[in-house]
């Protein structure tokens, strides 16, 4: 999901253990400590990719909605989250560090291996789905975890196709 905190685009992406967000070059792993609905207050563990686990922040965030706006006040600074366009069907291909199929398809071809490394933007496989093609591709630089489809196979909406690590 692609989305504007304080002017800055920041994409956040869904991975095995919490969430990988980038801004710019940089990159975040965020593991959601705790969740209290009633306040909206969300406790977060942040730490820069690669940095030694002792270095991580844990911060509050405290969320309130109206309708499709969302408001996130942490240190007492509040601002406004902006979904961009593209945002939801991005969200719908990538669930826990993997990808999901966008829709109802059948898997024409699987272009990578468990264990290789991938580039953003590097086509994993292709979907036929109401006879368009559509490739699946990777959401950040990572490792092929694991593939959950075979060429031929028909998959359902958010289906988990193929994993990824960082």
């Amino acid at each position: 999901m692609k989305i504007i905190f304080n002017a800055h685009a920041v994409e956040i992406n869904k991975s095995t253990d919490g969430y990988l967000a980038e801004v710019g070059e940089r990159r975040y792993r965020i593991e959601v400590l705790s969740v209290d609905k009633t306040s909206g207050r969300m406790d977060l563990k942040i730490s820069a990719v690669g940095a030694p686990a002792l270095e991580a922040l844990v911060q509050s965030a405290y969320v309130s909605a109206d309708g499709a706006k969302r408001w996130v006040t942490i240190n007492g600074q509040t601002s406004l989250l902006t979904k961009t366009s593209g945002a939801k069907q991005r969200s719908r291909q990538e669930n826990a560090g993997g990808l999901t199929a966008p829709m109802p398809g059948q898997v024409r071809g699987v272009a990578v291996s468990v264990g290789e490394a991938v580039k953003k933007g590097q086509t994993l496989l292709t979907l036929e789905a109401m006879k368009m093609e559509i490739r699946i591709q990777a959401a950040y630089d990572g490792k092929v975890k694991s593939i959950h489809v075979a060429p031929g196979q028909t998959v359902e909406r958010e289906q988990n196709l193929i994993e990824l690590e960082v």
